[in-house]
């Protein structure tokens, strides 16, 4: 039989979706299963996306410019300037999700066992990324103590070697929900500019600040035109995950160059998505009021409720829908399968994202889960009330 590559075998389980046959088999049960573990919302896609994709008048689903259809291009161009990111069309490439947009960032700037530098925990698809780019993580760890603050930037500096061509920051933050202030985008900065390293920065979330918070972007840092190359998406911003648009934004001419023979290689990003994505860029400012209102009340109502289990701790995430929350357990993986597999509430049970896939450092996230505030007010509620029932019998329980 012909044997799999070592890239193949090397290649990461996702933490988030690995658990699925065991919601379907507890479905099977006739359980209703509460989806925490993963970040798709169920706020409505606006009308205007929709509605754009439902009147369409093509006739031919044609292939776009590589780049990216030219008339998204410019009204993206448009958006970030309303956010003081002063970028034109030429200076991004659309993708096929905000996935691809790392990739090609990582494929264009960085050599087979080159460095980054990411604090952990964190979006666990940067591990599978890395290693199909070849590309070495050297984690940080970050921790839920202090809310999961950007580690100090002396312990940055005792990571760097000759290997290390750049730093991969997720702003907010995907597994915390924290919010890296401008204090912290600045401290980085000049490790970046004194390393002349890239700043990979991913701002998805960027529309999820709570409590009067500002994102500040890696884009708003003088200096660093050449060293940063934006990630974004459509998915989160406007609930459109299965669209799959994302971008590569740089101000650095020579990355965009490189970068586009693999948008080339692969020919286009995705039409209809192209569609729907440059219509909701039309959505009017009450849908995201609503939206935020919306985010904040689950935020608050889950947070409560989890300090309020004994044992558990959760911070306050200041921005996106996510929050990695310390439960009194042996092994997250284990709890996660067992609450899916061995228990039910009311013929109800919860799926959760163990933490420890979040974490590079092995060892690190076994007493913690991350919890994706996406579900409505009501299944939130009961889904809480799921989870501490189950803390009180789960057989592995540490406290």
């Amino acid at each position: 039989m012909p044997t799999i590559s070592e890239k193949g075998k090397q290649m990461p389980s996702s933490p988030i979706r690995k658990l699925v046959p065991f919601a379907e088999e507890a479905k099977k049960k006739g359980r209703k299963v509460y989806h925490l573990n993963i970040g798709q919302p169920d706020i409505p896609t606006p009308d205007v996306a929709l509605n754009a994709v439902k009147h369409m008048t093509e006739t031919v689903l044609e292939y776009s410019h590589s780049a990216g259809n030219q008339t998204y291009r410019h009204k993206l161009a448009k958006y970030y300037q309303g956010l003081n990111i002063h970028v034109t069309a030429n200076d991004m490439i659309i993708t096929n999700g905000g996935s691809e947009a790392i990739i090609f960032a990582f494929m264009t700037c960085l050599d087979p066992g080159d460095e980054v530098i990411i604090p952990e925990p964190f979006y666990a698809n940067y591990n599978g990324f890395a290693i199909m780019s070849d590309v070495v993580v050297k984690p940080i760890t970050s921790h839920i103590e202090n809310d999961f603050a950007l580690p100090p930037i002396e312990e940055f500096e005792k990571l760097i070697t000759p290997k290390t061509k750049g730093i991969v920051i997720c702003n907010p933050n995907n597994p915390t929900g924290y919010l890296y202030s401008e204090a912290e985008m600045r401290q980085l900065a000049t490790i970046i500019k004194k390393h002349d390293m890239y700043l990979f920065a991913d701002e998805v979330y960027r529309e999820f600040c709570y409590d009067g918070e500002k994102h500040f972007s890696a884009m708003n840092i003088e200096g660093l035109e050449n060293n940063v190359i934006l990630l974004d998406s459509v998915s989160k911003r406007y609930s459109m995950c299965g669209v799959r648009v994302g971008a590569l934004i740089t101000k650095n001419k020579e990355v965009i160059a490189n970068a586009m023979k693999f948008a080339q290689a692969r020919l286009c990003p995705p039409s209809l998505g192209q569609i729907a994505s440059e219509a909701a860029l039309e959505t009017p400012k009450s849908y995201f009021d609503k939206v935020y209102q919306e985010y904040i009340d689950r935020r608050d109502l889950m947070v409560k409720r989890l300090n309020q289990m004994e044992g558990v701790y959760c911070p306050k995430p200041k921005g996106a829908f996510y929050a990695v929350v310390r439960l009194p357990i042996d092994d997250s993986d284990r709890f996660a399968q067992w609450i899916l597999e061995d228990f039910e509430y009311q013929n109800h049970t919860v799926m959760v994202a163990p933490a420890s896939g979040f974490y590079f450092t092995p060892g690190k996230g076994k007493n913690e889960v991350r919890i994706a505030y996406v579900l409505k007010k009501e299944d939130l509620i009961h889904a809480m009330d799921v989870l501490a029932h189950a803390l009180k019998v789960y057989p592995g329980r540490t406290i």
